[in-house]
């Protein structure tokens, strides 16, 4: 089979598409031949070994999964001796980074507990592009921030995957959403529904005298104390991700944040495919809808990486591996 290989860290112009052996499932994994799959910021790293902190998940010198991708959707093909989820020829899909990774390839071995069914209406270029990004909205607005009605809600870092699927999961409360991005993005931010944005080059949301109930945040490039000037004064400030140190430092100071105000600022740790279901629910009663750019092919797949380092991505960056139009 065919797959994209990482050998050593560097820059994804190094990656190579290779020939490898295709895999065997052992008594408690599925044969997934992969129709789809999607870039995301794990893939970023894993591939450059940037930051380094993440070498110590990774491998210190070198990559331990030497294919990375970490979503996928596509066809059961095989089944362990001791699985019970699914049967031959099942459409799947999920975020496989609980289990492992190895996604940018044509096939692949994984616990049948990272993958859920395939709503039937939902293609594998859009089921490739939910479980991640869908996930970590939804948790981090609902889950975590508890949100309401008709609620003030900023999304900075709002142009890409988890950006677009948190305004859709925001309007389902009627909320007012302001996103945060920059370029390109900003058009199209407008026209999916954000009631304002903001270009970040050109204005800093922590100092315009604004506030909100929530902040979901997937950059985390400021320090505490901007954005708790951010938020009303029972806010919740929300992050999925972003820089490491100011993550850390956010760790830290959050307890003194509460101590001394109704504010709160939480770290949301991901539940991989925890809601799929639901999420499953709203896209096939039309409440989101995943916004895709691409997709590319699986021999694009060093291209598609650079595009979405350099955050330029609109939606999701989705890979078709196999035509889905030979599967259904």
């Amino acid at each position: 089979m065919k797959a994209i290989v990482c050998t050593k860290y560097g820059a994804p112009k190094d990656l190579q598409l290779k020939e490898v052996p295709k895999p065997i499932p052992n008594e408690n994994e599925v044969l997934v031949k992969i129709c789809a799959t999607a870039v995301n910021d794990y893939d970023w790293s894993l591939v450059r070994g940037k930051p380094y902190i993440y070498r110590l998940m990774f491998g210190f010198l070198k990559p331990k999964a030497q294919i990375p991708g970490m979503e996928l959707a596509g066809v059961v093909e095989a089944l362990g001796v001791n699985t019970t989820k699914f049967k031959l020829g099942d459409f799947v899909y999920g975020d496989i980074s609980a289990y492992g990774f190895g996604s940018f390839a044509e096939y692949i071995c994984i616990d049948e507990n990272a993958l859920i069914h395939k709503p039937n209406t939902m293609s594998f270029e859009e089921a490739a592009s939910i479980p991640h990004a869908a996930t970590l909205a939804l948790q981090g607005l609902i889950d975590t921030g508890k949100m309401q009605k008709e609620q003030k809600v900023l999304i900075n870092g709002a142009g890409g995957g988890m950006g677009t699927f948190g305004l859709q999961i925001a309007k389902l409360y009627n909320a007012e959403v302001t996103g945060v991005d920059t370029g390109d993005k900003l058009e199209t931010m407008k026209l999916i529904g954000f009631d304002h944005v903001i270009d970040y080059k050109k204005e800093d949301f922590t100092k315009n005298g604004k506030h909100y109930d929530l902040i979901l945040d997937a950059k985390t490039n400021r320090s505490i104390f901007s954005y708790t000037r951010s938020l009303s004064p029972n806010g919740k400030y929300i992050t999925v991700g972003g820089n490491l140190t100011k993550l850390f430092l956010l760790l830290i100071l959050k307890f003194w944040v509460s101590k001394f105000s109704k504010k709160r600022m939480h770290i949301v740790s991901l539940k991989p495919n925890k809601d799929l279901d639901y999420i499953n629910e709203l896209f096939e009663n039309g409440n989101i809808k995943p916004m895709i750019d691409g997709p590319f092919t699986l021999s694009e797949i060093p291209k598609a990486i650079q595009y979405f380092g350099k955050g330029k991505h609109k939606g999701k960056v989705v890979i078709t591996v196999v035509d889905d139009s030979s599967q259904v």
